[in-house]
């Protein structure tokens, strides 16, 4: 199979979709695999490595696309890209099509077959393609909301872990998921009052259990969220349902009840977004008020430590991406229900629920896709 990897071109995108050592698997696979000029510069992996793994390096994006039976990216594609997707043409990257009809449109146009890392399963109930990019983002996400924090970045001026006869920032992290845990983790080890707020009885008993007096939890109602809200210094946005749109769990007339300069951190921008008033920002203009509340919602934060997230994601997609090229994606499939559940769009047919459901467009099944 010809693989192409084309150069992010998401504002402030520095990954790279594949590694070195991916492509070098991939070759010793029998597969060609072509990348973009410059596409790894970002990660910090330049052509020459690429060169060296047994790639060949080309020019243009064009010339990716024209090429390639499969393409393996990071992000989205953006229009520019989708319009040189074509008709059989294997497409393998986050999606988030939930909250994005231009892109679910233009796909289904292209009649090519897309695989969405964000909803490949595995055998434990996880999402094993989400999984790294969730533990950065939640790792990134009481960093950046301490920046946002500061008063000059129009924060309350609070810092995270306080000073002797000052008390710490308060947190709250609405989710216990993958993403919750990191950024409650992180938060804590910032020295802040952390409190996890979570709907899964047996995840909250997972969390006193490993976790003790590192931060509080709490099961998650709207009037929980609401009074914790009203104390915090940094809220962070951590509610992920597979496929599907985030549920708005901050109103906007909410944010009257909170201190002026607290801080939003919107994790689930990618997926619309855990608060009423989120809309996404790139880390080059990452944060914005809605009335006297601060707002970091950037929807590629991984983008921002590209090395380390590039490896990460590498190291979970590479056994998928060597499936889906030594098979072919109809067979690999068949083999694998996981990887089945990440198909997102065949042959002009949206074969997702969650995203049909979102978007009111009909859904076929991807069984049916398969025997197509």
């Amino acid at each position: 199979m010809k693989i192409g990897c084309p150069t992010e071109i998401k504002p402030q995108e520095f990954r790279v979709g594949m590694t070195p050592n991916a492509a070098q698997e991939a070759v010793a696979h029998g597969h060609e695999v072509f990348i973009q000029a410059g596409a790894g510069m970002g990660a910090g992996f330049d052509d020459a490595t690429y060169e060296a793994a047994g790639a060949k390096i080309i020019a243009t994006a064009e010339e990716i696309f024209a090429t390639a039976d499969m393409i393996v990216k990071v992000k989205e594609p953006q229009a520019v890209e989708r319009k040189m997707l074509r008709e059989g043409q294997l497409l393998f990257t986050y999606l988030h099509l939930a909250p994005d009809p231009e892109q679910t449109k233009d796909l289904l146009e292209s009649g090519c077959t897309a695989i969405a890392y964000e909803t490949v399963t595995d055998d434990r109930g996880g999402l094993p393609l989400l999984a790294p990019m969730s533990e950065v983002a939640g790792r990134l996400a009481p960093q950046v909301g301490s920046w946002t924090l500061q008063k000059a970045n129009g924060g309350r001026g609070v810092l995270m872990g306080g000073v002797p006869g000052v008390g710490p920032a308060k947190v709250v992290v609405i989710g216990g998921g993958v993403v919750g845990t990191h950024a409650a983790k992180i938060a804590a080890g910032m020295g802040a009052d952390v409190t996890i707020l979570d709907r899964s009885l047996p995840r909250l008993k997972y969390l006193d259990d490993v976790f003790g007096r590192d931060f509080k939890n709490q099961y998650s109602t709207a009037g929980a969220t609401a009074e914790l809200i009203k104390d915090a210094d940094m809220v962070i946005g951590a509610v992920l349902i597979p496929g599907a749109e985030a549920p708005k769990l901050v109103s906007r007339a909410q944010l009257s009840t909170m201190k002026p300069g607290a801080v939003l951190v919107d994790v689930a921008i990618d997926q619309g977004g855990c608060f009423e008033t989120s809309r996404a920002t790139t880390h080059a203009d990452p944060i914005y008020d809605v009335d006297g509340i601060m707002h970091y919602c950037v929807a590629n934060m991984p983008g921002a430590v590209a090395r380390t997230s590039t490896i990460a994601l590498g190291n979970a997609t590479m056994p998928f991406m060597l499936a889906l090229a030594d098979k072919g994606w109809k067979q690999a499939c068949a083999d694998d229900p996981h990887l089945l559940n990440g198909l997102n769009v065949h042959a002009g047919k949206l074969t997702y629920y969650a995203v049909g459901k979102a978007l009111g467009i009909d859904v076929i099944s991807p069984q049916l896709a398969l025997k197509s």
